[in-house]
C-alpha cells in the first residue's frame, strides 16, 4: 500500500489490531488513542453491539497482565505505523497508567523518546460524602506523549494570558504607551563566549543569554532595559502586544469536561472535549498530515482533524461508534466519503 492509496479520511469498522496490520509502515504523523480504561467493568460497554461486547470480553479475559498484553500488541503496531517524525498520545487514568508507561510505552518507544506526562485536570466534581474516606479523590487523567525519534514535529501552543498574570508582570510602559515586562538575559549554563561587559555592566556569572552582536542589535531596537545603576542587570523587554499568550505546560487545567448541556454532546458517555483534541493535533501535526485514532468512539478526533485540515483514519469495532461518528461529520461539513 502506498501513501496515495492509503484509506485516508475513512471510518473503518473492525478490530484495530487486524486493520492496522494492513496499513503501510511509517505512514502516520500522529496517533491519539483513548483506549478503554482498566477500571469499572460494567461501564466499559457503551453501545452494547456485538463488536463492542466481543472486544470487551477480549480485554477482560484476565487481570491487569492480560489487559496490558492486549494493549501492548496494538501499540507495537502503532509504533510501526508512525513516521520517524511522528508522535503518539495515549490517554489513560490511574488504574493502569504506571503499567502502561513502564511495560508498554517505555519498552516500545524507549525512555529517551518520552516527552511528557500531560495531566488533564478534568474539573469534574468528585462530590461530597459524609462517609469517612482513606484517600483523596481522583479528578485527573494522564496523557502520555512519546515520539518515534528525537526529530518529532512540535508546534508551540499558547493559552490566552490570564488577566492577573498580565497585571502582575506587565507593569512597565514606554512613552508611546506600549506595555512590557522585563525578563532575564542570563544564560542558564556557563558560556565563556557570552561573557562580556556591555556599557559598563558586568556579565552574569554564567554569561549572557545572547551574543554581543545580538545585544547591540536589541539595544538599537529598544528591546533591552539598561539600568543607570551599573550594579543592576540588563534585562530584555517583552511587549504585551507581541505575545501570543502563555505557553502551555504539562498541566492542562484550562479544558473542562463537557457539561450535560454542551452543544458538543452526542450521547457518548466518555466523550472528550474538542478543545483537548485541538491542542494535541495542533501541537504535534501540520496541515495535510495524517492522524490515526484506533479507538475513535464518538469521533472527536476525526471531527477536529477534519476541521483543522488534517487527513484522518478512524477505527472502531462498534457499528454504533462508526454510525455516530459519520453523523457527526456529516453535520459538521455535510460531506463524508465512505
Amino acid at each position: 500500500m502506498t501513501n496515495e492509496t492509503a484509506p485516508v479520511n475513512r471510518l473503518i469498522l473492525g478490530d484495530n489490531l487486524e486493520i492496522m496490520k494492513t496499513l503501510e509502515s511509517e505512514s502516520i504523523d500522529l496517533i491519539y488513542l483513548d483506549p478503554p480504561f482498566f477500571s469499572n467493568r460494567n461501564y466499559e460497554v457503551i453501545w452494547g453491539d456485538e463488536g463492542e461486547i466481543r472486544s470487551f470480553q477480549d480485554r477482560w479475559a484476565g487481570g491487569i497482565e492480560h489487559y496490558i498484553a492486549w494493549l501492548k500488541e496494538r501499540v507495537e503496531l502503532m509504533h510501526r505505523l508512525l513516521k520517524k517524525t511522528g508522535s503518539i498520545f495515549l490517554h489513560c487514568d490511574w488504574h493502569a497508567s504506571a503499567y502502561i508507561r513502564v511495560e508498554i510505552l517505555d519498552k516500545i518507544f524507549g525512555m529517551k523518546n518520552f516527552r511528557n506526562e500531560i495531566v488533564w485536570k478534568r474539573k469534574n466534581s468528585v462530590g461530597q460524602s459524609n462517609k469517612k474516606s482513606s484517600q483523596f479523590g481522583y479528578n485527573t487523567d494522564s496523557i502520555f506523549f512519546y515520539t518515534k525519534t528525537r526529530k518529532n514535529v512540535f508546534n508551540t501552543v499558547f493559552t490566552e494570558s490570564n488577566p492577573e498574570y498580565i497585571e502582575q508582570f506587565f507593569k512597565y510602559k514606554e512613552p508611546d504607551g506600549r506595555i512590557y515586562r522585563l525578563a532575564t538575559l542570563t544564560s542558564p549554563s556557563p558560556r565563556p563566549n557570552l561573557t562580556y561587559e556591555y556599557k559598563g555592566h558586568k556579565p552574569p556569572e554564567k554569561g549572557w543569554a545572547i551574543s554581543l552582536d545580538k545585544m547591540k542589535e536589541w539595544d538599537e531596537a529598544g528591546k533591552i532595559f539598561i539600568p543607570k545603576d551599573k550594579s543592576k542587570r540588563i534585562q530584555r523587554k517583552i511587549y504585551l502586544d507581541e505575545i501570543h499568550g502563555q505557553l502551555v505546560q504539562s498541566l492542562w487545567d484550562d479544558i473542562d469536561v463537557l457539561s450535560p448541556s454542551s452543544k458538543e454532546r452526542i450521547g457518548y458517555p466518555t466523550q472528550k472535549p474538542e478543545a483537548l483534541m485541538e491542542r494535541i493535533i495542533q501541537c504535534a501535526s501540520n496541515e495535510g498530515d495524517l492522524v490515526l485514532d484506533p479507538f475513535m468512539g464518538g469521533g472527536t478526533t476525526m471531527a477536529v482533524a477534519e476541521r483543522l485540515g488534517r487527513r484522518w483514519i478512524g477505527i472502531d469495532q462498534s457499528v454504533m461508534a462508526v454510525k455516530v461518528t459519520e453523523q457527526r461529520l456529516r453535520k459538521q461539513n455535510g460531506v463524508l466519503r465512505l
